[in-house]
């Protein structure tokens, strides 16, 4: 019997055979939510609590089978499919979706990890609470997925990205050990943060099987205002105001270029998109309000009365009512899917110092239009965290698959090389993977580099969970310190 049906075997009996999946169509589980690649899985494993993950990743061990954790398998890194080797068991964590506990009186939920991100939104606001994370990917992406990557969303400005939601986690580790750190504490000194380690690091440590997550009161009101700016130095100001203005309140401060929302009006026309046509860059800000929705508006209508005065504006509208802000919130939302109908495209998830910004997209910009004529760049994202998402789009009539795979490679250098002269990072909230595995060690420092290698040796010193994710082997890490 050869050692992968001894672990087939040993993995039916421990889950049942229907959970164990080896035929059949698999894309599910092995192509990435871009199609971009198409991996082999050896099998795919459903596990339904966390003493069945513990058992399928002691089975691993035993068999020398490295594990690739999958929660929607919506990430953008290439973070959580199989190779092609067709030697690696993909731990599908979408059977564990169950809502554990809501304590009121802590302000906490537990959850398990496969809880699609809207289940959660849903169930508290069910309660009476909000839990503020928020994607475009919240109908499918899962909380544990969230976790792994530490994804940011639209919220970040006022509520931080998952980790700082998330006040404990349930973990597997790599000897299908389970470690029970659910406990809530807001206060807990007792030794290093193993919460915040796990959080992050992408299946590459160990994996997340649950997690107790902060959740806030509702807010009274929700107000959303779009702006038009004359360019991005103006939209910093109007940022600025916000803060001043709104205090606490400021929710969300995106921006979106002209570009970005031509595409969203050629693919969405009947979403209406307002001001693009007159502005190159437009602002979408929301405003939640604990006091009532007269108080919530006059807020808005303030800030972006001093807005057009100071000239950090040019023209403004205040959503009239909860389903006129969700539109204006589905436009922006709506970047990424428009995108991707217009063809593939070169995606950066970056973060720069906010008052960088503009002097990173007018630097940038300029590079590429030099490097490649005709470019289009979608610029658009999170400016009030100093998170972007600065992707590049083909030229005008130009294949954009072939475009792809010309030109992918001197456009990420373009720009990883530009956020590195502005003090920014590759990834803001995507994740490593394995997209940028290979350019880490190139953009983080040898000593922050060294140190993770480390963590990564003493918690799975046999690279079996998400081999090549986040970090490359050591081989490749002493190439690149010789020049090879």
């Amino acid at each position: 019997m050869s050692s992968h049906t001894s672990l087939i075997q040993s993995l039916q009996t421990a889950l049942g055979a229907t959970h164990i999946l080896t035929e059949g169509d698999l894309t599910t589980y092995e192509r990435d939510w871009r199609g971009l690649v198409r991996g082999r899985a050896l099998a795919v494993a459903l596990p339904g609590n966390v003493d069945e993950v513990a058992a399928v990743v002691r089975a691993c061990a035993d068999h020398g089978v490295s594990i690739v954790p999958q929660g929607g398998n919506t990430g953008l890194a290439l973070g959580s499919v199989p190779d092609a080797s067709a030697t690696q068991v993909v731990l599908s964590l979408r059977r564990m979706n169950h809502v554990r506990t809501l304590d009121r009186a802590n302000l906490t939920m537990t959850v398990e990890a496969g809880c699609i991100l809207q289940t959660l939104q849903q169930t508290a606001q069910e309660a009476g609470f909000l839990f503020p994370l928020s994607l475009a990917a919240k109908g499918s992406c899962t909380i544990g997925g969230n976790l792994a990557t530490n994804a940011g969303g639209t919220q970040v400005v006022h509520y931080g990205n998952t980790r700082a939601l998330c006040l404990g986690l349930e973990v597997v580790t790599a000897e299908g050990a389970v470690w029970n750190g659910l406990s809530g504490l807001r206060k807990d000194n007792t030794g290093y943060d193993l919460r915040d380690l796990f959080v992050g690091s992408e299946g590459t440590l160990g994996v997340i099987t649950a997690a107790t997550l902060r959740i806030h009161p509702l807010p009274k009101a929700r107000r959303v205002a779009w702006a038009a700016v004359p360019d991005l130095d103006a939209a910093l100001k109007l940022l600025d105001l916000a803060h001043h203005t709104l205090g606490p309140g400021l929710t969300g401060f995106e921006v979106m270029s002209q570009f970005a929302l031509t595409l969203v009006d050629r693919y969405f026309p009947q979403l209406r998109v307002p001001m693009y046509r007159t502005s190159p860059w437009c602002v979408l800000i929301e405003h939640s309000d604990h006091e009532s929705e007269e108080h919530a508006r006059a807020q808005l209508e303030s800030l972006l009365q001093h807005a057009l005065e100071s000239g950090a504006a040019t023209d403004a509208i205040v959503a009239e009512n909860l389903a006129q802000s969700d539109n204006l919130w589905h436009m922006r939302e709506s970047i990424s899917m428009a995108q991707a109908k217009e063809g593939v495209n070169v995606k950066h998830d970056i973060s720069i110092p906010i008052a960088r910004i503009p002097a990173f997209v007018a630097e940038t910009d300029a590079l590429l239009a030099r490097a490649i004529p005709g470019v289009r760049l979608v610029d658009f994202g999170h400016l009030g965290d100093g998170n972007l998402h600065y992707n590049v789009q083909a030229p005008e009539g130009v294949d954009a698959v072939a475009f792809l795979q010309a030109e992918s490679k001197h456009i990420n250098q373009v720009v990883f090389d530009a956020v590195a002269r502005y003090d920014g990072s590759i990834s803001a909230e995507h994740g490593i993977g394995s997209f940028k595995a290979d350019l880490l060690p190139h953009y983080k420092s040898p000593v922050a580099m060294a140190l993770m290698r480390r963590i990564k040796r003493a918690l799975d010193p046999d690279n079996r969970m998400n081999p090549g994710r986040v970090l490359t082997t050591g081989s490749e890490a002493a190439g690149r310190r010789t020049g090879q």
